[in-house]
């Protein structure tokens, strides 16, 4: 779940999760539309927004944007900040349209839920780094997967799969859990521990090192295994500063792991970000 200099602007997974963070918390800070008589004064503001009830209408649009600030590769010391409009669209309870693709809920009760999605992959530009430069690379390409999820309260537990269709093949599997709640009536604070594995096509695509590579680049070859490719914590909170307008601010820290943290191309093994984000939702 980014936007790059030289026109390679595009939404990185960091950017991706950052913004699906916040459609998420946004959709619970929703409140039931206030309706009276015209001679009736405006209701004032309460804590109903963060309620996770659902609005008169059926649908919810988020336009905003933010900045990033985040390694420039996955492995690089190097960081660099970027800007990231973004558009969200809700319908209902079952469809979903963001930044990474379209989400489509088929089951929820109970406080379970099974949905499916269709994305995209960005990629990997081999000019995103030095040690990139003679790697080649990585695909723009299509993704599907599925999520399952279920929530307790303001906890939510999930694991997930989506399969990348043609680029780097990757097959890549997520687990975590997040925790949010209203801390006033205007704020919302929030956690989340993800862990992530990659099948083999991923990982050597993005951390592996064939013979030709190692050639034209003068670095190690390196075969990468399938596994544990890293876990990230973040900590996020959300402000309403109004019945339409809201700012959001994360900080989010990842490891490497296994293969991906020992290949030769990563510089830092320790991969954090900064990202704040306006929204107005109508």
């Amino acid at each position: 779940m980014s936007y790059h200099k030289r026109n390679k602007r595009r939404l990185s997974p960091v950017a991706l999760c950052a913004l699906l963070g916040l459609a998420g918390l946004v959709s619970k800070a929703s409140a039931a539309d206030q309706t009276g008589s015209n001679d009736a004064p405006e209701p004032p503001f309460d804590g109903r927004r963060f309620e996770n009830t659902k609005p008169k209408h059926d649908w919810s649009l988020i336009v905003g944007a933010g900045a990033l600030y985040e390694p420039k590769y996955e492995g690089s010391d190097e960081f660099e900040v970027s800007p990231i409009p973004f558009v969200v669209f809700t319908y209902g309870e079952w469809l979903e349209i963001d930044p990474r693709g379209v989400s489509v809920t088929a089951y929820k009760a109970n406080g379970f839920s099974v949905s499916g999605n269709v994305g995209y992959e960005t990629g990997r530009k081999h000019d995103d780094g030095d040690r990139l430069k003679e790697l080649g690379d990585i695909d723009f390409a299509a993704t599907v997967g599925a999520k399952v999820a279920y929530e307790w309260g303001p906890v939510e537990l999930y694991a997930s799969v989506d399969q990348t269709i043609n680029g780097s093949e990757s097959l890549i599997g997520k687990v975590g859990v997040e925790y949010s709640a209203p801390v006033t009536e205007r704020l919302m604070i929030g956690a989340k521990a993800e862990a992530t594995i990659a099948n083999d096509k991923h990982m050597q695509a993005y951390f592996g090192i064939n013979a030709a590579q190692a050639a034209r680049s003068g670095l190690t070859e390196y075969k990468a295994q399938a596994g544990l490719k890293r876990v990230d914590v973040s900590a996020s909170a959300t402000y309403a500063l109004s019945e339409h307008w809201l700012v959001r601010g994360e900080a989010g820290v990842g490891v490497l792991t296994g293969d991906a943290a020992d290949s030769p191309i990563v510089e830092k093994k320790v991969q954090p970000s900064i990202s704040a984000f306006v929204g107005y939702k109508f």
